[in-house]
């Protein structure tokens, strides 16, 4: 397939399997930027309630970096991967207090957030400003590799870089990469992924049983206010995850302990 046919194919699928979505309808940097970190390693199905919540309670950077953390992870429970909530956190207090509320344009600015990566810092660029700012992730993988690497072993990101450079629309990268996102969606669903043959692609570990499993399960429980570790241990499992959760939601600044006492962070 030529880059002619595939931008062809690309429009067509676009059209078609299109989804509505709040950060589509109003793309302003800071809606891009709290969907972009809930999107990280979660479904848009889950993501769309907590972000309409999200934006309900922090409709803007201001109110989210006024916020206490501990109201912040409140609203986050139940997407998982916390430390998130904290990074974004971050993120908007360093826009108002080093950007003065000024949401960042470039990348070099976008990469002095908190939690902001590359990819994270394209697809800001991308979405929010209509740049062309080429960057990879597991929907893109899932395109590039069925279309220009179907026999490929171990695809790197720099080989679906070039064709994805090579290919992107350049007059409207925005609506190019939604298209993207939906296609890629599609052909997963569809059964063709392919993303072990993805050089960089990492499978997300399972929930059950893991202690990622307990720290949610401790923030949950924290969410209704300070406990003691007798307490915490009766309505969290008491078993082998229990401390190194508890030791590593401490670690990461999630939560501290007064006395005898654990709550969420202020």
């Amino acid at each position: 397939m030529n880059s002619e046919e595939f931008s062809g194919l690309l429009w067509e699928q676009a059209r078609l399997l299109y989804r509505e979505m709040s950060w589509r309808q109003d793309t302003r940097p800071y809606y891009i930027l709290v969907s972009e970190i809930m999107l990280q390693q979660t479904q848009v199905d889950r993501v769309a309630p907590k972000f309409e919540a999200f934006i309900r309670e922090f409709p803007d950077e201001r109110s989210l970096a006024v916020a206490s953390l501990a109201d912040v992870l409140r609203l986050w429970s139940g997407l998982g991967y916390n430390r998130r909530a904290k990074f974004l956190h971050e993120a908007v207090k360093y826009i108002v207090n080093e950007y003065k509320g000024v949401f960042p344009r470039t990348r070099e600015e976008l990469l002095r957030l908190p939690g902001v990566g590359p990819n994270t810092a394209g697809a800001i660029l991308t979405y929010a400003y209509n740049e062309v700012a080429p960057f990879i992730e597991t929907n893109v993988r899932t395109v590039y590799i069925h279309h220009f690497f179907e026999d490929g072993d171990k695809v790197s990101d720099k080989e679906i870089m070039a064709k994805l450079t090579e290919t992107i629309d350049r007059e409207h990268p925005r609506e190019f990469y939604w298209g993207l996102m939906d296609y890629g969606s599609m052909l997963k669903r569809q059964g063709f992924g392919r993303l072990a043959q993805s050089k960089h692609y990492k499978k997300q570990s399972p929930l059950k049983g893991s202690v990622r499993e307990t720290r949610g399960a401790l923030l949950r429980a924290l969410a209704g206010g300070p406990q003691d570790i007798a307490r915490l241990k009766r309505v969290v499992v008491d078993d082998e995850r229990f401390i190194p959760a508890l030791e590593g939601l401490m670690k990461d600044g999630l939560i501290t302990k007064n006395d005898s006492l654990f709550q969420l962070s202020q």
